[in-house]
């Protein structure tokens, strides 16, 4: 039995469907099909090869019913004039509620086993009650479905700065993450007016050639690397990644644009001019220490640094002077002993009397 590979609903979702028996469909085929959501109406893309499924991520599975008949495309016609309707409608009972949210589009499904909205918020929205009150207006299922800028131009975008039809809306099933280093690898304008596309975020597209781009790039010396060419050493200032070219600075100072086939060998590149410079400051105690003799001259400084610390002081000890008098700190504020009259002076330390103050 055979499976094929259908784009069904507003989102464009793609996913393996079955056939029933052994019906044969063709690529551009409008078919009626069953999938998780109801009734739906598809288009047939491709047969589910191995290598096409080695190709998706977790496709959605259904079952084709059979072709679409005349009177499905009248009733798609239909559909398409009540979800207009029905749009105009949300945003009057949205705005009624005051829900702080957008109304981009409407889907409802063929087989009318839902409608689902799909909305624009900043913030999470309570909207129970605008679902109760657009389900008794439907006669079905209501669905809230919150998605983003560029799901909005998904779903409403047509054409491209290019002139082509925007690629969401076409063959892109997932989005992916586009950053400006892209555009600064491309050497693209960095104008965002010139860069963004419907959504007003980076164009898809600058992330299609990146990966060639940065594999081109690979192959090429890096800026700030010193080469060999048959005109004598230069140091690389750019790079022209497309046509392979370097604009390089010659010993005499002169700006001068080589192919990379030119370039004999690289000798140095940034990283390792870096250390270079690194070894001589780290070995600073020996003067002809190179780059190999850096790692040695870091250790001979931090020795010579070590040795010229003051030692610390080492913690006084037990059997210090101090360490005695102060539990006869006390017998200072009466130098009388117990057994001394109160009438006579205090003994003298070595066993004799003091000698009486004189009178003043």
């Amino acid at each position: 039995m055979p499976k094929y590979v259908v784009r069904h609903g507003s989102m464009r979702s793609l996913g393996v469907f079955s056939t029933r028996s052994r019906d044969t469909y063709a690529r551009g085929h409008q078919v009626i099909a069953r999938t998780s959501r109801g009734l739906e109406t598809g288009e047939v893309l491709c047969e589910a090869s191995e290598h096409v499924l080695s190709q998706m991520k977790a496709p959605k599975g259904g079952q084709i019913l059979r072709l679409a008949s005349t009177e499905d495309e009248v009733e798609i016609r239909r559909m398409g004039v009540q979800q207009a309707t029905e749009r105009e409608l949300s945003e009057q009972k949205s705005a009624e509620l005051g829900l702080e949210l957008k109304v981009v589009d409407v889907e409802r499904l063929y087989g009318g086993e839902r409608v689902v909205i799909y909305y624009l918020a900043d913030e999470r929205v309570d909207f129970r009650d605008l679902v109760k009150i657009l389900a008794k207006e439907f006669q079905t299922r209501v669905e809230m479905c919150q998605i983003g800028v560029r799901d909005e131009a998904k779903l409403l975008a047509d054409y491209g700065d290019c002139g082509k039809p925007v690629c969401c809306n076409t063959h892109l099933s997932d989005m992916p993450p586009v950053s400006m280093k892209m555009a600064k690898l491309q050497k693209a304008t960095l104008d965002p007016t010139k860069i963004s596309g419907r959504c007003g975020r980076l164009k898809c597209c600058l992330r299609y050639e990146y990966d060639t781009y940065r594999d081109m790039q690979r192959e090429l010396p890096r800026v700030g690397a010193q080469i060999l060419t048959n005109n004598g050493r230069a140091k690389v200032l750019s790079q022209q990644i497309l046509s392979g070219e370097l604009l390089v600075q010659t010993e005499d100072s002169r700006r001068v644009v080589i192919h990379s086939s030119d370039v004999l060998t690289v000798l140095e590149t940034p990283k390792e001019s870096g250390g270079a410079k690194g070894g001589p400051k780290s070995g600073g105690a020996s003067k002809g220490g190179g780059a190999k003799g850096g790692g040695a001259g870091k250790q001979a400084a931090k020795s010579e640094a070590g040795a010229d610390k003051p030692k610390p002081k080492p913690p006084a000890s037990s059997d210090k002077p101090v360490a005695q008098e102060k539990p006869v700190a006390p017998e200072k504020s009466d130098d009388r002993s117990p057994s001394t009259p109160p009438g006579e002076p205090p003994a003298s330390p070595d066993g004799g009397n003091r000698d009486p103050e004189p009178n003043a």
